[in-house]
């Protein structure tokens, strides 16, 4: 499989991150200091801006939330926990999660895990002038954190840039579109890896180039017509 030579843009969890380590050691990490951290932190800006996210989805989908209040903490973390238990991927819980693990990374509980050929891939692609960008449902916030405090150091010098669901839906083709053109790069040049094969489809109809990671520890994948690897070692620009 050969990648492109200008921009490879990669998924997080199930792509590079196994999805063990996501949904078992960072989402229960978030799960369980929510409401503590609303209450130590109620009146940061960034916390403020990402409940008034959280609202105005809530309300976009015909519930409404009281406002931010210690009284009213209770209710806010019962539909946030609600959202994680369906593993929504809400742009305002995001925010939330991506606050919290802040925290986590700094005092060193949090390290992010990743496949063993994913620092070395990653390191010889921007070795070859090759832009790399990241595509994720969590907040910006959370994948510069990550890719920050990765078992295999610091590897924020490697990415140029970093795009979570504010740019809009991973399943929609319009959102494709919008990061090509925030790169500044013709569609066909760009190549997507994920391990979700909605998220190739709509990617692959906005222009881009796909392919599906077969990770351990992924689901089966349903019908597809996108080239599949199991190590990101087996694509050489």
């Amino acid at each position: 499989m050969t990648a492109p030579a200008a921009l490879v843009l990669l998924d997080i969890e199930g792509t590079v991150s196994p999805l063990a380590y996501v949904h078992a050691t960072m989402f229960p990490f978030a799960r369980t200091r929510l409401a503590e951290f609303l209450t130590d932190h109620l009146d940061r800006p960034e916390v403020a801006a990402a409940l008034g996210q959280v609202a105005a989805e809530a309300s976009a989908s015909g519930l409404i939330l009281p406002a931010p209040a210690s009284e009213t903490l209770t209710a806010i973390v019962a539909h946030l926990h609600d959202l994680m238990d369906r593993d929504v991927k809400a742009t305002g819980l995001k925010q939330l999660q991506g606050l919290i693990w802040e925290g986590g990374f700094q005092s060193g509980e949090l390290r992010a895990d990743l496949f063993p050929d994913v620092a070395p891939a990653l390191r010889a692609w921007h070795a070859d002038g090759v832009e790399l960008r990241i595509y994720s449902s969590g907040s910006v916030h959370a994948q510069k954190l990550f890719f920050a405090h990765t078992v295999d150091g610091d590897l924020t010098p490697l990415l140029s840039g970093y795009h979570d669901t504010t740019v809009g839906p991973k399943k929609s083709a319009a959102s494709y579109a919008a990061i090509t053109a925030a790169a500044g790069r013709a569609p066909a040049a760009i190549l997507f890896l994920s391990d979700i094969v909605a998220e190739l489809d709509a990617a692959r109809a906005a222009g881009l180039r796909t392919a599906l990671a077969l990770r351990p520890g992924n689901p089966p994948a349903p019908s597809h017509a996108h080239p599949a690897f199991s190590s990101l070692l087996e694509i050489t620009p």
